[in-house]
């Protein structure tokens, strides 16, 4: 029996000497997953904590996603050459006692439009009768800076209606605008 006793005895050193390392290699894998999960979910909590708390941080104050711009950038504006040979034109308006006008014109077109800029050239001695015909049918009080744009479209609609035939210009622009009253 002693025998026996002596042969459980290793027997059982061996079997745990096997578990121990069988048990070493399997056990490991156990707790590194532990450990992933120990990780995401601390994870999970700081990323739950940091949403919330910027909820009620942001409660009262408006989004920062819109950026606020003014009229002038918002438009953004073609960029014309100019014609502005064509001088000075003083005239008389329609008045009962006229008034002189010295206005002094430039014509915007299309950039880099060699067909518009040939033309109007062309044409000057028409477009520089028109303008000076639309000024002396004209009254003083017509001719008043408030009505500025609204001369300036009617001119540039009667040259593209009326004078140009190929090409059309965009804008008319006054470098001066005078009425001398007498």
């Amino acid at each position: 029996m002693a025998d026996d006793d002596d042969l459980d005895i290793g027997g059982d050193e061996s079997s745990a000497d096997s578990a121990k390392s069988s048990g070493g290699i399997g056990g490991l894998i156990p707790v590194i997953l532990k450990w992933v999960a120990i990780v995401i979910g601390a994870i999970v909590l700081i990323v739950t904590v940091v949403v919330i708390t910027m909820n009620i941080m942001n409660k009262n104050s408006p989004s920062q996603t819109v950026i606020p711009t003014s009229a002038d950038v918002r438009q953004s504006r073609e960029v014309l050459d100019w014609y502005s040979s064509i001088g000075s034109i003083r005239t008389k308006t329609s008045d009962a006692t006229p008034a002189t006008v010295v206005v002094e014109v430039v014509l915007g077109y299309k950039k880099d439009d060699k067909q518009a800029s040939t033309e109007i050239t062309q044409r000057q001695v028409e477009i520089y009768d028109l303008i000076r015909r639309y000024f002396a049918q004209r009254t003083a009080s017509e001719l008043l800076p408030k009505n500025e744009e609204t001369l300036q479209m009617e001119i540039r609609n009667s040259i593209n209606d009326d004078v140009l035939t190929g090409s059309k210009i965009r804008d008319v622009k006054f470098k001066s605008l005078e009425v001398i009253e007498q």
